[in-house]
C-alpha cells in the first residue's frame, strides 16, 4: 500500500514539473516572439532617454506607475525645463492594476488678488500675452504629485526626488532640445533667466557645455525630506513670493498654502474595441475623444489611405477640428461652470450631428463653426508609463509657453508659469481659484486583450498629435512608432490650416481646391509619448520630434 501511494506521488510529481516545464517554455517562446526592440515588464516614455530611464530604474526597484511617472517628471524639470518643472502644473491619468482609472488634477489655478481687468491684455504685444508676472497661476505640478503618491506610491517619497537631485547639483551637459530654447532666451529683458542659462563670463550657455541647476536641488532636497508642505509654506512659500511679487506678480502666500490638487473619475469613452478613458474638463480630454468620435463615424480602415479617398479624409478630418475649434469655449473648470454641454461631447448622437454639418466637397466661413478666435499654447510635457502589475500612467505637465512667464525665481530655482494667459478668448471673467481651459489629454485606452497609455506635448497641438496618431495606428493600421512619426496638420484658433514639413503634396492640394486657408506653420510642438502591450510585449516609443527616447525591460 505505502508503495503504491508513493508511486502516486511521485506521478504527479512528475505530471506537475512536466506542466511546469510547459508553461515555462510557453512563456519563453512567447517572449522570443517579441521583436527586438519592445520589452517584456514595464516601460517608460519620456520627453528624454535620461528620464525614460530613471523612471524605468524606478520601476526595476519596485516602485508603483506612479513613482516612475514621478521620477520621469522630476528630471524633465531640469533636462526640458523650457517645457514644465515644479512652477506649473499637471494632469495624471492612472489606472490601478484593477482596472480602475482617476484623474489626478494639479493644473495652476488664478490668484485671489489677480488684476481685475487682466483679461483686457489679451492680445497685447508679446511680454503682455506670452510672458510677464501678471499670467502666473498658483504652481499646483508638486501637491499632484504629493496626492498621486498618497494613493499609489510605493517607494519612500524622497527616493523618487534623489537622481534628479544629483543631476542637479553635479550638472550635465545641455541637450540639444534644451540649448535651441536657451539660444533664444533675450539676457536684457529676462536677466535672472538668463543668467541661469549663462557661464562665468556672461554668454549663454550652447549645446554641450554644462548646466547646474543648485538652487533647484536645494529647493527639491527640502521637499524630498519635509514633503509637499516645505514648498507650499515656510522659507521656500516666503522667498518665491517675494520674489514673483518683486518681478509685479499678484501670488500670495495665503494662494499658495491653500492650494489643493482634485481627484476625480476619468471620464470613459467608447472607441471601437477599447474604453478611452481621458481627464474631465477644464482638461482638452473630451474635445480630443469628439474628434474621435465624429471620425469613427466614417468607418475608416487602411484603405482610407489610398487615392482620391485619402484627401476625403483628410477634409473631413481638418472639418472636424474646425467644429471642436468653436465647441472650446464650453470646455471650463466644473466647479465654476456645468459640466452639462461638455456631457453632451461623449455621446455618439452629437458626434453624429456634427457629421450631418460637414460637407464633402467645400468648406465654410469661421461663422458656420461659432469659431471665438483665442491664444494658441505650446510647451508642456508628457509621460507615459506601463508597470509590471499592469497599472498605468499617463501625465501631462507645463508651465505653458517657452520658459513659461520667463520669470525665475533665484532664491528658489523655480521658472514660473504664464498659465493665466490660456483664458484669453475662452471667458468673460475670471474667478479666484479657477484652473484655466486646456488641451492637455493624458490617455489611456483599454481592452480585453490591449492596453495603450498615450499623450502629447505642444499646448494647442496637443489634440492634433493624439488624433493623428491614434487614427492611423487604430484605423489605419501603422505601427505606432509609423504613428507618431506620421506628418501633421494643424488646425489653429483662427481656423487657419497648416502642415508639417513632409505631409502629402497632393492632399494639400486638395484642401486649398475646398477652400481651406492654408498659412505656413512655423514651428510644430506636437510631440507623442506612448507605451502599448499586446500579447505580452511592450512596445514604447518617445517622439523623435523632441529626440525622445524610451526605457524599459
Amino acid at each position: 500500500m505505502a508503495r503504491s501511494k508513493a508511486r502516486v506521488y511521485t506521478c504527479c510529481a512528475l505530471l506537475l514539473l512536466c506542466l511546469v516545464a510547459i508553461i515555462v517554455c510557453i512563456a519563453v517562446f512567447v517572449r522570443r516572439k517579441c521583436p527586438g526592440d519592445t520589452f517584456s515588464n514595464a516601460a517608460v516614455a519620456a520627453d528624454s532617454g535620461k528620464c525614460s530611464e530613471i523612471g524605468r530604474d524606478i520601476l526595476q526597484r519596485g516602485g508603483s506607475a506612479v513613482d516612475g511617472a514621478i521620477a520621469a517628471l522630476l528630471c524633465t524639470s531640469i533636462m526640458n525645463p523650457q517645457s514644465m518643472g515644479i512652477g506649473g502644473g499637471s494632469i495624471f491619468t492612472v489606472m490601478d492594476s484593477s482596472g480602475k482609472v482617476k484623474v489626478i488634477n494639479s493644473r495652476e489655478t488664478a490668484p485671489t488678488k489677480m488684476k481685475p481687468d487682466l483679461l483686457k491684455l489679451c492680445g497685447q504685444p508679446l511680454q503682455m500675452t506670452e510672458e510677464g508676472s501678471q499670467w502666473i497661476g498658483v504652481p499646483g505640478e508638486i501637491r499632484g504629485y504629493e496626492e498621486a503618491h498618497r494613493l499609489y506610491g510605493k517607494l519612500p517619497w524622497a527616493t523618487l526626488f534623489q537622481p534628479t537631485i544629483q543631476l542637479a547639483r553635479k550638472g550635465f551637459p545641455v541637450p540639444p532640445i534644451q540649448g535651441r530654447y536657451v539660444a533664444h532666451i533675450d539676457a536684457n529683458k529676462t536677466r535672472s533667466l538668463g543668467k541661469l542659462f549663462s557661464d562665468k563670463n556672461g554668454n549663454l550657455l550652447k549645446v554641450g557645455d554644462t548646466v547646474k541647476f543648485e538652487k533647484l536641488a536645494d529647493t527639491l532636497e527640502l521637499i524630498a525630506n519635509h514633503g509637499a508642505d516645505a514648498f507650499y509654506t515656510g522659507r521656500i512659500a516666503e522667498d518665491l513670493i517675494r520674489e514673483i511679487q518683486e518681478a509685479g506678480g499678484t501670488l500670495t502666500l495665503q494662494d499658495l498654502a491653500s492650494y489643493r490638487a482634485t481627484v476625480t473619475d476619468a471620464w470613459a469613452v467608447p472607441l471601437g474595441e477599447y474604453q478611452m478613458y481621458i481627464p474631465p474638463p477644464p482638461a482638452g480630454g473630451i474635445i480630443l475623444s469628439l474628434i474621435l468620435n465624429i471620425m469613427k463615424g466614417y468607418h475608416l480602415s487602411s484603405t482610407s489611405l489610398t487615392g482620391e479617398q485619402k484627401k476625403l479624409v483628410y477634409h473631413y478630418y481638418v472639418e472636424a477640428f474646425k467644429f471642436a475649434n468653436g465647441l472650446k469655449k464650453h470646455i471650463r473648470d466644473p466647479q465654476f461652470n456645468s459640466e452639462e454641454m461638455p456631457q453632451k461631447f461623449k455621446k455618439d448622437s452629437f458626434a453624429n450631428h456634427i457629421r450631418s454639418l460637414i460637407s464633402s466637397d467645400k468648406t465654410h466661413d469661421p461663422q458656420y463653426y461659432n469659431i471665438t478666435p483665442h491664444l494658441d499654447s505650446m510647451g508642456t510635457t508628457h509621460v507615459s508609463v506601463l508597470a509590471e502589475d499592469g497599472s498605468a500612467v499617463s501625465v501631462t505637465s507645463t508651465i505653458n509657453y517657452i520658459f513659461g512667464s520667463k520669470i525665475f525665481s533665484p532664491s528658489t530655482g523655480v521658472i514660473l508659469n504664464n498659465q493665466l494667459s490660456d483664458f484669453c478668448g475662452r471667458v468673460e471673467r475670471i474667478n479666484p481659484g479657477e484652473r484655466p481651459p486646456s488641451s492637455m489629454a493624458p490617455a489611456v485606452l483599454k481592452s480585453q486583450l490591449k492596453t495603450l497609455v498615450i499623450g502629447s506635448t505642444g499646448g494647442s497641438m496637443i489634440t492634433t498629435g493624439i488624433a493623428s496618431t491614434l487614427m492611423n495606428h487604430l484605423w489605419f493600421g501603422k505601427s505606432l512608432k509609423e504613428a507618431i512619426a506620421t506628418p501633421v496638420v494643424f488646425v489653429d484658433s483662427k481656423n487657419a490650416v497648416k502642415f508639417e514639413p513632409g505631409f502629402d503634396k497632393d492632399v494639400i492640394e486638395a484642401l486649398k481646391a475646398l477652400g481651406h486657408n492654408q498659412q505656413t506653420g512655423q514651428k510644430f510642438y506636437n510631440v507623442v509619448n506612448a507605451v502599448e502591450k499586446e500579447g505580452g510585449c511592450i512596445c514604447a516609443v518617445s517622439d523623435a520630434r523632441k529626440l525622445g527616447k524610451a526605457a524599459g525591460y
